[in-house]
């Protein structure tokens, strides 16, 4: 959002904050989603370098086109077994998803 948006909102009494602050969530918690969403991230990047749809990976990893579309927004639903386990059929190797997590 530019910073004149933002200026327009907070005059109008809206307050901007983060969602750690939203939530309340603890450190331990937003540590996870960020590393949940940075997987996720990655996933897609590495499925659309392949050109693969979501159908297709759904196929390889034994799974649905519905569940990979889940992975790749950082479903809280899906494991992180199977979200590790997305990154190894499309040819990711462990360094490669420690480093997407580790920003």
């Amino acid at each position: 959002m530019d910073s004149e948006a933002l200026k327009r909102l907070e005059a109008a009494g809206w307050h901007s904050g983060t969602v750690t602050e939203l939530f309340g969530l603890t450190p331990e918690e937003s540590e996870l989603i960020e590393l949940r969403l940075a997987l996720s991230k990655r996933i897609k990047q590495l499925r659309l370098e392949k050109n693969l749809t979501q159908k297709a990976l759904g196929k390889q990893i034994g799974s649905s086109q519905s569940r990979v579309a889940k992975i790749e927004s950082g479903d809280p639903s899906v494991s992180m077994d199977l979200m590790f386990r997305c990154g190894f059929a499309l040819g990711s190797s462990r360094r490669d998803l420690l480093l997407a997590i580790s920003g």
